[in-house]
């Protein structure tokens, strides 16, 4: 299980957009604590703000009221130079550069730094290509040429590029067939323990929730209602947690597995 340091402290955050008489609240007085080595996720009906929060922890958003501290510092502080060495993010749909190939766009961020030599950061690159399952004659293709499955792995790899403590994903299996989204949720797991990552993601896949989470975080009522095992979430009395848990999809995600293959 994880340890108790913790790697985000959100506390009494208020999320707030508009202005004056405009303004409205995503976000009231939302606690949060994510623990190192842990693999939270955040789940909520449409509206709760779920990626709204992951802004948050990278500092791309600022608090109304309240705080956000990731790896320490207040997370307004990540956004400067060299974020991406501490936080990875993978977006919703990959968000790879069209104009660049496999290789250019997992190496971006090294780069961009301007510290060390071309062939260094293809080198690095390329060992990140490797780490979530692509080969090397993937490298020169172009983002349009590659599947679903594939973009979701070179954009994990581009997280990853500078071996940030902590990864960020949004519904990192959105869009994906049963098997592939199987076999990403296998390469998460594999590389959460090899890397001893602290993952925070974002899903609405009960699958994935089941395959990957160590504790879950539910917003509703515009705080985190309920944390706690992916079982223990699922017994909290609340119309949307028996909603999303009990239904169909839940149940068989919760079903115990048949021992013997019977």
């Amino acid at each position: 299980m994880h340890n108790t340091e913790p790697v985000v402290i959100v506390d009494k955050l208020w999320s707030i957009f508009g202005e004056g008489d405009k303004a409205f609240a995503v976000h009231q007085d939302l606690d949060l604590t994510v623990f190192r080595g842990e693999m939270l996720s955040i789940v909520g009906g449409s509206g709760t703000g779920k990626t709204v929060l992951l802004r948050q922890i990278l500092g791309l958003l600022h608090p109304g009221k309240g705080s956000v501290t990731t790896l320490g510092k207040p997370a307004a502080q990540l956004c400067g130079e060299g974020a991406a060495a501490r936080v990875g993010m993978l977006f919703q749909h990959g968000a790879l550069y069209s104009a660049f190939n496999v290789l250019e766009n997992i190496g971006f961020a090294l780069r961009e730094q301007g510290t060390l030599p071309e062939a260094m950061v293809d080198e690095a690159a390329m060992i990140k290509l490797q780490m979530v399952g692509l080969k090397p004659e993937h490298a020169t293709r172009m983002p349009a040429d590659l599947s679903g499955g594939m973009v979701k792995r070179v954009a994990l790899a581009r997280a990853l590029i500078m071996d940030p403590p902590l990864l960020l994903l949004d519904e990192p299996t959105a869009g994906l067939d049963p098997t592939s989204s199987d076999e990403f949720c296998a390469l998460l797991r594999e590389l959460h323990a090899e890397l001893g990552l602290t993952v925070i993601m974002v899903t609405h896949d009960l699958d994935t929730l089941f395959a990957l989470s160590s504790r879950v975080a539910v917003l509703a009522e515009k705080r985190v209602l309920v944390t706690g095992t992916p079982r223990e979430v699922a017994q909290f009395k609340h119309p949307f947690i028996e909603t999303f848990f009990q239904g169909e999809r839940g149940r068989r995600a919760m079903a115990p597995v048949p021992q013997g293959g019977h």
